[in-house]
């Protein structure tokens, strides 16, 4: 019996030091993995977050900016991380679609991470150049179907979440339309303003100036809600898509089996700073709209874009190399 009782008392001491541990969390520096370039929507995020957090824990913050391969090599990084408490990624929406786009990935999306935290949420707006002869989503559908294949769409590069958009938008609509991929949303505007190509799916903090400099027409906005950034425009699910709902977002996760205890102490923190105004200002004038919920909940958005977006995979034939 004593290995036995050994053994229990080793557990009943182990549940009781997590939470203590939880309460003295944190006494060294936390790393916030950033898989893209320094700024875009989750390296400012990951900035204005760890500010705050810096502040109110007394502990530094550092981000760690490790961009490549659509977000795989940052989070790769994490996957492979000490699970203590101490090192997270921010991740995009890629991050979701990634399990489906690339045929093999270095960690496994659902086992290798915990969630911890939504911290933003990016509308996109579907735009058009000013020659086509629409002024709204329903007229757009109504040329589509009247031009088979002769309208093209720019997209920021393969698989993501622009260019899954278009092709959920196509698979709803039951139209047609051909990728042009670019490096980049900014590189695509040029020829969106000529005619070059005809309609984009973009973030709405890169395509508003080119809409409120009247260069190009703004239709719709992806997710269910408007957006403050064009609160004229109205969504596509209301304009007669109806469910339509994309975007892009943020989020930080931890490696698994990170304590529990951890992962509920930094989800409190980040949905506090979320809610302060000067921060709910600064994401919002970069387009974002500050996240909130639990840890459970942002797992259930993550397995639910997940699902999503390999289904438009899948159906679309996407890869990543197209």
């Amino acid at each position: 019996m004593r290995p036995l009782l050994h053994g229990l008392l080793a557990l009943a001491a182990a549940a009781a030091a997590a939470p203590a541990a939880a309460q003295s969390y944190p006494t060294k520096p936390i790393r916030i993995v950033v898989p893209a370039t320094p700024g875009g929507a989750i390296d400012l995020a990951a900035r204005v977050i760890g500010d705050k957090l810096a502040q109110a824990w007394g502990q530094p913050v550092v981000v760690d900016n490790k961009p490549g391969a659509a977000g795989i090599a940052g989070s790769d990084v994490v996957a492979k991380a000490p699970a203590d408490g101490y090192t997270f990624a921010l991740v995009a929406s890629s991050h979701a679609i990634n399990a489906t786009l690339y045929g093999k990935l270095p960690y496994d999306t659902q086992k290798d991470f915990v969630p911890v935290a939504l911290t933003h949420v990016v509308p996109l707006v579907l735009a058009v150049n000013n020659n086509v002869p629409a002024k709204n989503v329903k007229e757009f559908v109504a040329y589509l179907k009247a031009n088979p294949a002769k309208v093209s769409y720019a997209s920021s590069g393969n698989g993501g979440a622009p260019h899954l958009s278009a092709e959920l938008f196509k698979s709803m609509t039951g139209t047609a339309m051909q990728h042009i991929p670019y490096k980049g949303s900014t590189a695509a505007h040029p020829d969106l303003v000529s005619g070059e190509v005809q309609a984009m799916f973009d973030t709405v903090v890169a395509i508003a100036p080119q809409v409120k400099g009247g260069k190009v027409r703004a239709l719709g906005v992806t997710t269910t809600q408007r957006t403050g950034a064009l609160p004229d425009v109205p969504t596509i699910a209301e304009s007669g898509v109806a469910g339509y709902d994309t975007s892009t977002w943020g989020g930080l996760i931890a490696p698994a089996g990170t304590p529990k205890e951890i992962v509920a102490k930094l989800n409190a923190e980040v949905n506090r700073i979320l809610k302060l105004p000067e921060v709910r200002e600064r994401l919002q004038a970069s387009g974002a709209e500050p996240g909130s919920g639990s840890a459970e909940d942002f797992g259930r958005f993550v397995q639910s874009e997940m699902q999503k977006w390999g289904q438009v995979v899948k159906a679309s034939g996407a890869t990543a190399s197209q």
